[in-house]
């Protein structure tokens, strides 16, 4: 089986502009009418709105990962960061408090460089203790290939399925540099495209 980054043209992307013109269009289109209906609404209900969406988006973006989050709490410690007075807020546990930072971190400062110091700041943002649920793993730093290979995998054990493995550990430090550089610069693409070519590059 031949993975994504072992094609002789890694990660030389190319597409059709012709067939994302439309679907690129209607994007663009419900962005405007969004962006229309949110400057219509008084100050208040824009600081509501940003928090329900900024709640939204870190419990969708944990569920992707099989992590469920309460909802009151992810909501409080949003509240908190964006300097809400809002009643009702609850304390928020470790977890939740290392995703709402690197979210609105990634939110509000969008348009900051994204660094490899950035990442590993958002990687020990997540994993404070420096364990995933029992496991200990390496904080903050690009990861090694001292257990093995990084894959995907299901199935039961001895009849394992692998789905997708990952560079190996020694070039993760060179192919993170590329994909940094190409993140950073300026260049004349849809940031939707950039979006989903940075999605599947990563």
């Amino acid at each position: 089986m031949m993975f994504l980054h072992q094609h002789k043209n890694w990660p030389s992307f190319s597409w059709d502009q012709n067939v994302l013109l439309v679907p690129l269009g209607r994007v663009r289109h419900i962005q405007g009418r969004l962006m229309g209906k949110m400057l219509a609404l008084g100050f208040d209900l824009q600081q509501e709105a940003e928090l329900e969406t900024q709640t939204l988006n870190v419990l969708k973006s944990t569920e992707i990962e099989g992590e469920f989050l309460d909802v009151d709490q992810v909501r409080s410690s949003i509240a908190r960061r964006l300097g809400l007075d809002i009643s009702g807020l609850v304390p928020s546990d470790r977890d939740v408090e290392g995703v709402v930072e690197m979210i609105l971190d990634a939110t509000k400062q969008y348009d900051h460089p994204l660094t490899k110091e950035r990442l590993f700041n958002w990687h020990a943002a997540l994993f404070p203790t420096g364990r995933s649920g029992m496991y200990k793993i390496e904080v903050g730093q690009w990861r090694t290939d001292a257990k093995g290979p990084m894959q995907v995998v299901s199935g039961a054990m001895g009849k394992e399925r692998v789905h997708f493995q990952a560079p190996d550990a020694l070039i993760v430090d060179q192919e993170m540099e590329a994909f940094l550089a190409w993140f950073n610069r300026e260049e004349h693409i849809d940031p939707v495209l950039k979006a989903a070519v940075a999605h599947l590059w990563w």
